[in-house]
């Protein structure tokens, strides 16, 4: 009996820690450790890079506006280019395009990855019921969390509308897939009517960029000091294609 008994530990033993080496092996896929991989940490002090990625592009148009005619894609692309000429000289800036092309949400998370001096800010435009209206910054990652934070709270400011969402944990993509800091920025709603004919003028575009880069900048300078209690964290999947649509 008690060799049946220490046969059934042994092989109890070992069976966890195999489970143990492939959840290990899962989240270290790219080799780094798994605090890199789940974003379990303060947020970036001192990063280096910004991985600007306009959403949409090329046969993927994003929400339409039928107040104006006025297509996402377009409107994400001008804000990441003002977001960029914001940054330059202050910091590196890598654009994930800058024309009117498609790239795949897994490529874009996989070439955000390989800067690990870095961040990811995905640039879009929302759409939803008539009297939504306002930005929403989502984010995943605990890392992401002071970032995300900022850049609501500049886009508040810089706006003066607050009619929607606002700071949103949501698991996307783009917020969840990325193995460095990772923001999604909605502008605001091309289904408002008033904040639709705001979004086609460029002063009102720079005006947005201006403000994501102020936040780029002090997050670079301060991490998150002043941005509140970080959350907790969640070790959910990678999230894919049929999640939900993204």
């Amino acid at each position: 009996m008690h060799k049946i008994t220490a046969a059934l530990a042994f092989f109890t033993a070992a069976f966890l820690a195999s489970c143990t080496s492939t959840n290990s092996k899962t989240a270290s896929s790219s080799g780094k450790n798994t605090r890199e991989y789940w974003g379990d940490k303060p947020g970036p002090q001192g990063f280096r890079t910004v991985v600007i990625d306009a959403g949409h592009g090329g046969k993927d148009s994003g929400a339409p506006c039928r107040y104006n005619g006025a297509v996402e894609k377009n409107l994400a692309l001008n804000v990441a280019r003002d977001l960029r000429s914001e940054l330059a000289g202050r910091l590196k800036v890598v654009m994930m395009r800058d024309s009117d092309t498609f790239v795949e949400l897994d490529e874009r998370a996989a070439r955000a990855s390989k800067y690990s001096d870095g961040i990811l800010v995905s640039i879009h435009w929302n759409s939803s019921a008539f009297f939504m209206h306002g930005p929403e910054t989502y984010y995943w990652r605990v890392d992401s969390h002071g970032l995300a934070t900022r850049v609501e709270q500049n886009l508040n400011a810089a706006t003066g509308s607050s009619n929607s969402r606002g700071l949103v944990r949501r698991r996307l993509r783009l917020t969840r897939n990325p193995e460095v800091p990772s923001i999604l920025v909605e502008c605001g709603y091309l289904s408002n009517k008033e904040e639709a004919a705001r979004a086609i003028d460029a002063s009102y575009q720079h005006r947005i960029a201006k403000a994501i880069a102020s936040a780029i900048i002090a997050q670079a300078a301060q991490g998150d000091a002043g941005t509140g209690e970080l959350p907790k964290s969640i070790h959910a999947p990678p999230s894919k294609n049929s999640d939900r649509r993204e």
